[in-house]
């Protein structure tokens, strides 16, 4: 059985824009512009998480 280094760092983007939209939709009534902005907010910290977690493993 071999091991699979598979690295799961990107999924932080992903995440990140899926909690974005969950949290805009909140917002999509009062203001469709901080639908977009918590989109791009959630895009952000999923960077930043991807960032970290690739710097830790070398």
């Amino acid at each position: 059985m071999t091991t699979k280094n598979i690295d799961k760092s990107t999924w932080a983007i992903g995440g990140g824009i899926l909690m974005g939209i969950g949290i805009g939709f909140f917002f999509l009534r009062q203001n469709p512009l901080a639908f977009v902005g918590c989109i791009l907010l959630g895009l952000g910290v999923g960077l930043i998480i991807t960032s970290i977690i690739s710097r830790r493993k070398v």
